[in-house]
């Protein structure tokens, strides 16, 4: 059988020039927000979902997970998906798929259909983010221009987590935690009917879809964060605990042969060859894992410690995505003149510096005083890592596996995310635990007989003795937190090696094919 040419390029997959790629970025970088933001905008909604739909406590950690795992599982089928039919019509594809989503999971009327819906979203962002990713490199000049539209890109990528929890704060007070998806619906509406206009479709490339890379990662990866969120609650000699990490295990090794023996694998274990781009890739897992952590813990933190409402609670995060966009901003003018390393080493300092700080965290915290120093260090930091890692985790990649590459990124954070904060969630836990134990027989002493009953009841401590285990819990998820943006740190002083001809990329006078 003789390889597949790819199809000729059309003379509309150039890069673009004219004045319509302001609007074309805005299409792009509205999608990968919409995307982004949905893996948080649900946080501060939880209490008002599980009331609604009767959740259980455990069952509702599942509104977050069954959309984080099914995106980051499908991410790297959706980018080859891209790269196979043509960017464009599978960036509209994913778009309309999420806006359906949307509103079936507004529509929910029990916890099954939110968590399927949930799912379902994740699919359509698996498909639409990495091909938005990748069709920034069809849609600009490589050089200034295009770092610029990195540049845009990785801050609506970074801050989208932040952004996430200030509109759910908004949308819980002042309407109902049903709009949290249906602002999805008008607002992907948009993106499909301008995709057509504004941007331009990519070349095709045939081959073929690797369904069993896909099934087995996917599958693996829910295992294994089912394995930690499950020792969190029934403890590592627990036998459904240990089962599922013997067949994530079994599973993931499974992937990696199928990957090795694929023609076409939805993840070309070649990219991993190149020691940037694999750096790149163990950079994003760590600091994805870290990030995820402080915005999740955080967030309990402020409402449950500090007694913010949900408004005040989402307000409390935006400075983290003002300075993740000034971060960004600044390292994507001066990285043609610095290069990315020395943004990616100075930038997970600075987001360990900060996690370290909330390591402290206690009851009597103020935010002014306490957590908003820390996340204006963090948020600073992770916005000049975000330019930097888009850019290396791109460079040198061919134009047929651009999807791949992007979609390895984007894997790499919602992956790292899920993973790290079943991790953190664990050590929450065991730390929380035996802060309880030393707490309750305080607490025993002076309760009435009614919170000694509901106390037997739930297991729960009651203010301030609840708030004490959790401050003790919180920090010690921030010193493991501080561990991971510091391997960041490590791999991006000792691995990430810049090559002139990456300078001469970012500066826009690279050679054609030169490396």
């Amino acid at each position: 059988m003789t390889t597949p040419r790819p199809t000729p390029v059309p003379r509309t997959a150039a890069p673009a020039r004219g004045d319509g790629n302001g609007i074309a970025l805005l299409v792009i970088a509205s999608c990968q927000l919409m995307v982004v933001l949905d893996a948080t905008i649900v946080n501060i909604a939880l209490p008002h979902i599980q009331s609604s739909l009767h959740f259980s406590t455990t069952g509702l950690a599942w509104v977050v997970s069954a959309y984080t795992l099914t995106f980051g599982g499908l991410l790297l089928l959706g980018g080859r998906t891209g790269d196979i039919l043509g960017r464009r019509r599978v960036f509209i594809a994913g778009v309309l798929v999420f806006v359906v989503a949307s509103l079936l999971g507004g529509l929910a009327q029990n916890a099954p259909q939110l968590l399927a819906a949930r799912a379902l979203q994740g699919a359509g962002g698996a498909v639409a983010s990495p091909t938005a990713l990748a069709l920034i490199s069809t849609t600009f000049q490589e050089g200034p221009a295009r770092n610029r539209a990195f540049g845009v890109f990785a801050a609506v990528s970074a801050a989208g987590g932040a952004i996430g929890l200030l509109a759910g704060g908004v949308i819980v007070e002042w309407l109902d935690w049903r709009w949290v998806f249906f602002v999805n619906v008008p607002i992907g509406l948009l993106i499909v009917l301008a995709a057509p206009r504004r941007i331009r479709e990519s070349a095709r490339h045939p081959g073929h879809f690797d369904i069993a890379g896909a099934l087995t990662s996917t599958l693996g990866m829910v295992l294994l964060v089912y394995g930690f969120i499950r020792a969190a609650q029934e403890g590592w000699r627990d036998s459904v605990t240990l089962a599922s990490f013997a067949t994530a295990a079994v599973v993931l090794t499974l992937f990696v042969l199928v990957e090795t023996r694929s023609r076409q694998p939805i993840t070309p274990l070649h990219m991993f060859a190149d020691r940037n781009r694999a750096g790149t890739y163990g950079m994003m897992l760590s600091l994805a894992a870290a990030m995820f952590g402080m915005f999740f813990f955080l967030t309990l933190f402020v409402q449950n410690v500090l007694g913010f409402s949900p408004l005040r609670a989402g307000l409390s995060f935006l400075p983290v995505s003002a300075v993740i966009a000034t971060g960004a901003g600044l390292a994507s003018r001066l990285l043609p003149r610095f290069g990315p390393k020395p943004f990616m080493v100075t930038g997970a300092l600075l987001a360990t510096a900060g996690l370290a700080w909330l390591t402290g965290v206690g009851i009597h915290a103020t935010y002014a005083g306490d957590i908003l120093g820390p996340m204006i260090l963090f948020g600073f930091g992770m916005g000049l890592q975000f330019v930097s890692l888009t850019l290396m985790a791109l460079s040198h990649v061919a134009a047929h596996e651009s999807g791949a590459a992007s979609g390895l990124l984007n894997t790499s954070q919602q992956i790292g995310g899920s993973l790290g904060l079943s991790v953190l969630v664990t050590v929450f836990g065991a730390a929380a635990a035996h802060e309880a134990v030393r707490q309750a027989p305080e607490f025993l002493a002076v309760a009435t007989p009614s919170q000694r009953l509901l106390y037997e009841r739930t297991g729960q401590l009651p203010p301030p003795w609840g708030d004490q285990v959790l401050a003790a819990g919180t920090g010690a998820a921030f010193v493991l937190a501080a561990v991971f943006t510091g391997v960041a740190a490590l791999i991006a002083l000792i691995v990430i090696q810049v090559r002139p001809s990456d300078l001469a990329r970012l500066k826009g006078t690279a050679e054609p094919g030169g490396r």
